[in-house]
């Protein structure tokens, strides 16, 4: 025998519902007697949530008929995904873009007025190690791409400067590959944390971005392919603003040549959000932006609008609102 003391398996110190469930003897008093426990959740948007999440999940076995071989696959493949996510390595915000989950969430939780800069998905290739970057300098070293400079302001909706503002920026390279994706990866590349200065202004050096495929290795690259849809991104530049006082922006901009503009695989582009690349030659300009050997270069020029937190929710409430009198609406013509 065991030295060991006896451990014994316990609640979690909540006590039972003051009510009876009945026995279900039909499908629906299943839902009726999920939802009736939900209703005792304490945080109210909590309640909230999970009653709407319970509703609609059991509507869809429903609606579908779905066997359990196909909900035994569904745990599976999120089991899965879970299973695939690393440090360096966010499947499931992968499969949230696929599903066009992450965008809607970003456009309804950042509406944008006057002028401010619209958001565009995260995605899921953002590290928290980025280096510090000095004006002008570069987030790749020579042999990453073709040179690209990218210059601008960040600025009020009143077109005052921001300054100090932290700027995160990434992007592949021109392999189409993030930094994240090399097993090799010793240090950050592709990506750089820089600082607007006293007029708002930043610049630094990058490379041209490439369109690329998203990764087709794990759970949602085999998703991509039950559903016979293709997996390419259009060519892009990730950013990250942050600023006392003003709602943090993530956004992308995408170069207006690209194929794969109207066809992006999770959903990100939006119509302002796409770009002209200038093409520089001029060895006497690309001196001046640093790049050692001269010659021509793409010129990325946008400057970048803030909503400061009050003005953001202002307008959240504003579109919620909205969007709560057409649903009022839409229930009344049912």
């Amino acid at each position: 025998m065991s030295d060991a003391p006896e451990v014994k398996a316990t609640s979690n110190d909540i006590s039972p519902p003051s009510f009876h469930l009945p026995l279900p003897d039909r499908p629906d008093i299943i839902t009726a007697n999920i939802q009736e426990l939900t209703e005792l959740t304490p945080n109210p948007r909590h309640r909230f949530i999970f009653k709407a999440l319970i509703k609609h999940l059991h509507q869809f076995i429903n609606e579908t008929s779905l066997t359990t071989d196909e909900w035994m696959a569904a745990i599976d493949f999120l089991m899965r995904t879970g299973q695939k996510c690393t440090p360096l390595r966010q499947e499931t915000i992968l499969l949230s873009d696929v599903l066009g989950v992450s965008a809607l969430v970003d456009a309804l939780n950042n509406p944008v007025a006057g002028g401010a800069t619209e958001n565009s998905i995260l995605g899921p290739f953002y590290t928290e190690d980025a280096a510090d970057v000095d004006f002008g300098e570069s987030i790749a070293s020579e042999g990453k791409g073709d040179h690209m400079y990218v210059e601008g302001r960040i600025l009020t909706t009143d077109g005052q400067p921001i300054p100090n503002a932290i700027i995160e920026t990434w992007e592949t390279d021109n392999h189409g590959f993030y930094d994240t994706q090399y097993a090799d990866r010793s240090h950050p590349h592709c990506r750089g944390r820089l600082r607007s200065d006293d007029d708002g202004k930043f610049g630094y050096r990058a490379v041209v971005p490439v369109a690329y495929p998203i990764p087709g290795d794990g759970p949602v690259g085999e998703l991509l392919l039950l559903l016979g849809r293709y997996n390419m991104r259009p060519n892009h530049i990730h950013m990250m603003i942050e600023a006392p006082g003003f709602h943090k922006l993530v956004t992308a901009f995408y170069p207006d040549d690209c194929d794969y503009l109207r066809s992006d695989c999770v959903f990100g582009v939006k119509k302002s959000l796409v770009v002209n690349l200038k093409d520089v030659v001029d060895d006497e300009e690309a001196g001046k932006r640093g790049f050692p050997q001269g010659g021509s270069f793409k010129l990325l020029q946008y400057n970048i609008v803030l909503l400061t937190e009050d003005q953001s929710a202002i307008i959240r409430a504003g579109v919620g609102e909205h969007y709560t009198i057409m649903s009022d609406h839409e229930r009344d013509k049912s």
